[in-house]
């Protein structure tokens, strides 16, 4: 199983990224928490791998910190809840904010999350509660972007919206008014704010 990738950033997007090693090149599948934490295409990048095989399909995961992997495999553990789901709870709230409202049995917290319902979110606290004292999410510094009208990073987080399930126009009238009250360019607080928005 690969465990861990070290190579080159040819591509990313804030919900895959396809990193070169050794000249062969490793699709991953992200949470929105990785992504702000990569260094720009071209540089070398360094990624927590979670394997998946299925009879169809091999997938990798990665995560830029253990505590993100560690949360995301905890969470895949629950009845109900797959890959695609785990990956999106996980970019839906920070790590840490989602450890400590599944902690804290706050369920709807849980249900702002695109595709986690009362019943998901209250399996999600009976069965991790006691299983996350130990899991402290870490804290990434997230990228700065220059942003100009759909800027890349404007057009990054629409792009991230839509990979959760939200409709492109609903997705883009998000970002939009999310740049009204979200201050500087850093990619995490415009989404989160977006995300809450375009529910």
């Amino acid at each position: 199983m690969i465990a861990h990738l070290r190579g080159t950033l040819l591509e990313k997007h804030p919900h895959q990224v396809i990193v070169e090693c050794q000249g062969v090149g490793y699709d991953v599948a992200i949470p929105v928490s990785t992504y702000t934490c990569l260094p720009d295409p071209g540089l070398e990048v360094r990624l927590r791998i979670h394997t998946s095989v299925r009879e169809d399909a091999i997938q990798l995961f990665g995560f830029f910190t253990a505590e993100e992997k560690q949360l995301f495999e905890k969470l895949i553990s629950v009845s109900g809840i797959g890959a695609k789901l785990a990956l999106t709870a996980l970019s839906g709230l920070p790590p840490a904010d989602l450890a400590a409202a599944i902690r804290g049995g706050e369920v709807t917290q849980l249900t702002r999350i695109p595709g986690v319902g009362k019943k998901t979110a209250e399996r999600m606290i009976l069965e991790l509660r006691d299983k996350l004292d130990l899991l402290l999410p870490s804290a990434g510094g997230p990228k700065s972007v220059p942003v100009s009208l759909m800027s890349p990073l404007d057009a990054d987080i629409v792009s991230a919206l839509v990979n959760l399930g939200s409709p492109r126009p609903a997705a883009e009238a998000a970002v939009r008014k999310a740049r009204s009250t979200v201050t500087g360019d850093d990619f995490e607080p415009l989404f989160r704010k977006a995300l809450e928005l375009v529910r």
